[in-house]
């Protein structure tokens, strides 16, 4: 058995990618020439594209070629409490933004959300596989998944 301290998180999956672009309109636009979809949610500058249980978020940026803000990918771990732990004995840079956020030594920026808390889910026969049956969801998730249809039974 390990010690407390060096248990590790298992990725699940991405729950989320975010780009940063010029204007959140013409992103839509440009996207929806593309794909049909599904808006999640809108903002002044910002806008949340449903893509199944997970999304695509565009952020607008005066210069989206420049230092990325907001570009960043979410990661679903089962564990989010043992990346926290993880982070605090590591140089990784945090990123101050009310949830668990961080650089790698190279520049790109993960937030690390909870399986249990995102719509994002994997059937129950995967879980298995990747050895994490069990792995539930929050009322909350439960809510927003049923609030699309896409509730388990």
């Amino acid at each position: 058995m390990t010690d407390a301290d060096d248990e590790r998180a298992r990725p699940v999956g991405v729950n989320h990618v975010a780009l940063e672009v010029g204007d959140v309109d013409e992103a839509l636009d440009f996207y929806e020439s593309l794909f049909e979809f599904e808006l999640r949610g809108r903002g002044e500058s910002s806008a949340f594209v449903d893509a199944g249980d997970q999304f695509l978020a565009l952020s607008e940026t005066d210069d989206p070629g420049g230092p990325d803000d907001h570009r960043h990918f979410g990661l679903v771990v089962d564990d989010r409490d043992a990346v926290e732990r993880r982070l605090e004995a590591t140089d990784a840079d945090r990123v101050p933004s009310g949830s668990l956020d961080f650089r790698d030594p190279w520049g790109n920026r993960v937030q690390v959300v909870a399986y249990e808390d995102v719509q994002f889910t994997k059937a129950d026969h995967v879980l298995r596989g990747m050895g994490l049956e069990g792995l539930g969801k929050s009322e909350s998730a439960l809510s927003e998944l049923a609030e699309k249809g896409m509730a388990p039974e």
